[in-house]
């Protein structure tokens, strides 16, 4: 299956997808699969100012913790309220309804200098 083509991929398996004035943030299929069982998912908080490459949270599975990274710079607008109840939501649906993050960037087009859909299923597919 490849990936949805509405987005950008990191090298680091976060997609990032623009949403209006925001920058959805999630993992990948790919990441998923090498985690397993997500168990755990802690971002940081709303208000957080980060830089393109800076940590925005962590996720834990039964196999093994990740960190999360942003693509773009920007401020955390709001963090996914789902995640503290059901960190499995990535497991079911990280394209969708087990999105991370949103983030206010500061550019707006710093999201078109990560990979397109094709490139980054290309590594990983």
């Amino acid at each position: 299956m490849g990936v949805p083509t509405d987005r950008r991929y990191s090298e680091s398996h976060e997609w990032h997808l623009p949403d209006g004035d925001l920058i959805v943030i999630g993992i990948t299929q790919f990441a998923v699969d090498q985690l397993t069982d997500v168990t755990f998912a802690e971002m940081k908080p709303e208000g957080t100012t980060v830089a393109a490459g800076e940590e925005i949270g962590e996720v834990e599975s039964v196999k093994t913790s990740s960190d999360i990274y942003a693509g773009v710079a920007g401020e955390i607008i709001e963090v996914n309220p789902k995640l503290d109840d059901d960190p499995g939501i990535l497991n079911q649906d990280p394209f969708g309804e087990g999105w991370l993050v949103k983030i206010r960037p500061e550019d707006p087009s710093a999201v078109e200098s990560l990979m397109d859909a094709a490139t980054y299923d290309g590594k990983t597919g």
